[in-house]
């Protein structure tokens, strides 16, 4: 209801987290717009995926080869996160967990 609302408003909506940004995508991939409560998902997102929900996210510099970084090409775009994570190298962000955030839109679509 809150993202409605958000919506009509004209506002966006920011994903604090990659697992945030999945289970909203999920949920709204089975109910058409999200909907609270518990749930379990299969969905891997990869380059390709359509976002329905999410605009912004804010999340890590995730690992080289992980799923996680998948998730955030197929959000921002591949060059996009590799000019990002070039920067992030250059500048000697610190990586994973514990490491520097980043806020990233969507691909422009």
């Amino acid at each position: 209801a809150a993202i409605g609302r958000t919506r009509e408003r004209g506002g966006g909506i920011v994903a604090v987290g990659t697992t945030t940004l999945r289970c909203l995508e999920a949920s709204a991939a089975v109910h058409g717009a999200p909907v609270a409560g518990a749930a379990d998902t299969d969905l891997f997102i990869t380059p390709g995926f359509e976002f329905r929900v999410v605009d912004r996210l804010v999340t890590n510099f995730h690992l080289p080869k992980s799923t996680l970084l998948v998730l955030v090409s197929a959000f921002a775009g591949i060059e996009r996160v590799r000019r990002a994570y070039s920067h992030a190298i250059e500048q000697r962000y610190r990586f994973y967990s514990y490491g520097d955030a980043m806020l990233v839109d969507t691909i422009p679509g």
